[in-house]
């Protein structure tokens, strides 16, 4: 896929530090829903799925996860995860930029695997199965970079997220991180990047990039459309096949995001925060607010008071 040239709705969260562009995630949900929204950055993602049930998207392309297994995700790839089950899911996942497996000698790996990756010209494979002989030194090698980072055990909080400025712990990172890309090297399972890509999956991360940057003022669907050069019918099919729901569903949960934000960080009024979240009735607002959260934007201020 190649890069878009113009400002992209990329996922906002920093992952790891400015010198050390790598993190560890561990995600933990007891609920069947959305785990992971759609959004795209352009740091390699190694995914690993230990338990429960889960669907992954990615590129307007639904996978079904059902036993242990890792998935990769490619810099510039748009994906989401849901949980299909109420039961128990446990996600990891570690983030980081290629840029930190840079030599300054100029060898063989540099020049037929780092670069490859770093361009966009390489990249990592889908999905490796327990049944594949790369599997456990996969297993073994991520098992070493979550313990680098800091030992997470099962009982660990949710939504726990790991950075480090150790120097040990980074050359352990590293190093680990090497070995992944030797053993996925070792059997052959980097693919050369396609000079052709979707064109859908850059007009879904255009139109989700015009919501980012407008959603306080009023958006219209031929707003939206007019981005792609779509009509309205057309556009609202490609959108809900891409993201799961309509347009506005997804305008209107993105401004009850932005709206709790301002809950927790500012002293605005709640009239104040409808109207700069795009809301131009409070109303609406209120009724969507306790749609999508169980409570009222005072109740949800209040409960954070109390914590």
């Amino acid at each position: 896929m190649t890069k878009q040239q113009s400002s992209d709705f990329k996922e906002i969260r920093t992952h790891g530090t400015q010198s050390f562009p790598c993190a560890a995630y561990r995600t933990h949900t007891l609920g069947k829903g959305t785990l992971v929204k759609h959004h795209w950055h352009e740091e390699v993602e190694i995914l690993y799925f230990s338990d429960g049930e889960f669907r992954l998207e990615i590129n307007m392309e639904s996978f079904p996860i059902r036993s242990e297994c890792f998935w990769f995700i490619n810099p510039g790839e748009l994906h989401s995860i849901i949980t299909e089950t109420s039961e128990s899911h446990w996600e990891d996942a570690v983030v980081f930029s290629p840029g930190i497996l840079s030599f300054d000698s100029y060898d063989e790996a540099q020049i037929h695997l780092v670069k490859p990756i770093r361009s966009g010209k390489l990249l990592f494979p889908r999905c490796i199965m327990p049944e594949h002989p790369a599997f456990i030194p996969l297993r073994n090698a991520f098992s070493d970079i979550m313990h680098a980072f800091g030992q997470m055990q099962e009982d660990s909080a949710a939504d726990s997220s790991l950075v480090t400025n150790d120097l040990t712990s980074q050359l352990y990172i590293k190093s680990s991180l090497l070995y992944i890309l030797a053993t996925l090297s070792a059997h052959g399972l980097f693919t050369p990047a396609e000079t052709n890509f979707d064109k859908r999956v850059e007009m879904i991360k255009t139109a989700l990039t015009y919501i980012k940057d407008n959603y306080h003022e009023k958006i219209y669907l031929s707003d939206l459309a007019k981005q792609v050069n779509l009509n309205e019918q057309y556009f609202c099919r490609l959108f809900k096949k891409a993201i799961g729901c309509s347009p506005v569903e997804y305008i209107n949960e993105y401004r009850i995001k932005q709206a709790k934000q301002l809950l927790e960080e500012s002293d605005l009024q709640v009239m104040e925060i409808c109207l700069e979240c795009g809301f131009n009735n409070q109303g609406n607002f209120l009724q969507e607010f306790r749609r999508r959260t169980g409570t009222t934007p005072l109740q949800y201020r209040k409960r954070l008071e109390l914590h």
